[in-house]
């Protein structure tokens, strides 16, 4: 390994949080961003619907709070809350400033923004950009717009594989080439080096990788939470895992997704009789809130006699006074790639794992509980979202909670000289590590795979106790298959991405086990009711061998 690096400020994830964070930090120091891919390859880039932002005044906030606490079923830390819709406006207001171009009345650039509604929205509130690539809109102007920073470097196709830790303060952490199988001996030069920083950011995203039907892309493997939860940092709130709805059910198509504006904009779920089913569940209907919506149709779906799933359909052949193809171009392009159109078919759906409302516990400044070491964005949590994340909320959270993190260590490090002194070099290995060569790598997959299948049986929409202990007696064997890979003195990115899964696998099922009720994305079926004497709490995990989950009041 080559000689310790230094930077003001190391960010691990190059998404909404992470960018905002290096923005708001690069007047004040060196920057380094890793991405475990290319620039843009990050759920931030994948989101459809827009980001929902109250701009209408002190009552248009208001009611963002209390949707916001609506929509996450009693748990949401509603101090976190305020922070997100008070702070929203100003910084979707920045973001515009730096080029965003949010879609507009008439297409005028100065026209008046175009809002849609989504579930669990008292009105209509989300912008969006180009239709249904909002995410990619908001990525594209962070990264021309921190690409211009001369303080901003940017290492791609890297991955952060490990946190160093002195005196109870995270100092450092090791990087290593995301390409290693291609890269040849991974102790080639460039492949691995130790970075120090004044402060570590985490903001690399979530984890819908741990599910085989995920709306996620490839690259969401819960890295940064595994990193945290290894060094040492608590995790709160694992077991509430978002399944968003709406996901294309088509054989042998990956789980594109079908965004909530389509019902925002009045889609119509339908069963296999044709029926409209929603009143049956909540009186919103479609617009309920999306934990609601997602098990609605998880049962629509179940066979009834034989086991065999049925199909469950977004209809939008009623919709009159919308250009669907306009309003819609990336969805409806996918879409009729697979001879389907919004306007014309009945589109079958069924959930997918979407977005994790848990992950490293923060405070409302991205202060996790190791000094040194910061977290923003879906890798974070700060209760804002509590038990069920309001639509549209995700991109806002990353914005604002990117930039208070940013402070934070600004703050936190001014008083931290920028020397190497304190970081030793790691301990030489006397050899280069080879890669894994094909055949395991393709042995690790086939792991990954039985994780991610064993992860939507046992820990999915529908959950029991026996169910649960059942995922823990497999993840732990799959754990010990993996092991012997790690103890060769090799190493890849697949094998990575495996450790990481099984230790947010963990987590998820760990802390699902031990609340023993029903809240927003956690549904327990043989605990079905909402306790609020005992679990109106937060859960708390932290990596200390016993995988005991503790309940707090924030």
């Amino acid at each position: 390994m080559s000689e310790v690096e230094f930077t003001d400020y190391l960010i691990i994830g190059a998404g909404v949080a992470g960018l905002r964070a290096a923005i708001e930090l690069a007047d004040h120091g060196d920057v380094l961003v890793v991405t475990k891919e290319s620039l843009g390859e990050s759920n931030t880039h994948y989101a459809q619907g827009g980001i929902a932002v109250a701009t209408e005044g002190q009552q248009d906030v208001a009611l963002h709070l209390e949707d916001t606490v609506a929509a996450g079923d009693g748990l949401v830390h509603r101090p976190a809350a305020a922070v997100l819709v008070e702070e929203g406006p100003l910084r979707v207001a920045e973001l515009i400033e730096w080029g965003a171009g949010f879609d507009r009345v008439n297409d005028q650039p100065n026209g008046q923004l175009l809002r849609t509604r989504e579930a669990a929205h008292s009105h209509p509130r989300i912008l969006h950009a180009n239709g249904d690539a909002t995410g990619a809109e908001i990525s594209r102007s962070l990264v021309a717009f921190a690409r211009n920073h001369p303080r901003i470097r940017f290492a791609e196709w890297t991955m952060a594989t490990n946190l160093v830790v002195a005196d109870g303060r995270v100092i450092a952490a090791d990087l290593a080439s995301a390409q290693l199988a291609s890269a040849g001996p991974m102790g080639a030069a460039g492949a691995f080096r130790r970075v120090s920083a004044r402060a570590i950011l985490i903001a690399s995203g979530g984890a819908g990788q741990v599910y085989s039907d995920t709306t996620n892309p490839a690259v969401a493997t819960g890295d940064g939470i595994a990193l945290a939860a290894r060094a040492g940092a608590e995790l709160a709130d694992m077991e509430f895992y978002q399944f968003h709805p709406t996901a294309l059910s088509l054989p042998g198509v990956p789980r594109f997704l079908l965004s909530e504006a389509l019902r925002g904009e009045g889609a119509y779920l339908r069963n296999d009789r044709g029926e409209r089913f929603m009143e049956r569940y909540h009186a919103s209907l479609e617009l309920a809130p999306r934990d609601v919506v997602a098990r609605a149709i998880a049962r629509e779906g179940m066979g009834l006699d034989s086991g065999e799933s049925r199909p469950v359909y977004l209809d939008m052949r009623h919709v009159q006074g919308v250009d669907l193809t306009l309003r819609f171009p990336g969805i409806s392009r996918f879409l009729a790639a697979h001879g389907l159109s919004l306007g014309a078919d009945l589109i079958p759906v069924r959930p997918a794992a979407h977005y994790l409302m848990g992950g490293i516990r923060t405070d409302l400044c991205g202060r996790t509980s190791l000094s040194g070491l910061y977290a923003a964005g879906e890798a974070a949590c700060t209760g804002v979202h509590g038990a069920n994340r309001l639509a549209s909320n995700s991109l806002l959270e990353g914005l604002v909670f990117g930039a208070r993190a940013a402070k934070s260590m600004l703050e936190d490090a001014a008083g931290i000289a920028p020397t190497l002194a304190s970081v030793a070099p790691p301990v030489s290995r006397g050899k280069s590590m080879e890669t894994i060569d094909a055949g395991d790598e393709s042995l690790l997959g086939e792991f990954i795979q039985q994780l991610q299948r064993m992860m939507w049986r046992t820990a999915g929409l529908l959950r029991h106790d026996l169910t649960l202990r059942e995922g823990i007696s497999e993840r732990d064997a799959i754990e010990t298959s993996v092991h012997r890979f790690a103890q060769q003195d090799r190493s890849s990115r697949v094998l990575f991405e495996a450790q990481s899964l099984l230790a947010v696998s963990r987590a998820i099922l760990h802390s699902g086990l031990a609340r023993t009720e029903s809240r927003g994305a956690h549904f327990r079926e043989d605990h079905p009711r909402r306790d609020d004497a005992e679990f109106r709490k937060h859960s708390v995990l932290a990596e200390n061998g016993t995988e005991q989950t503790s309940f707090a009041a924030w």
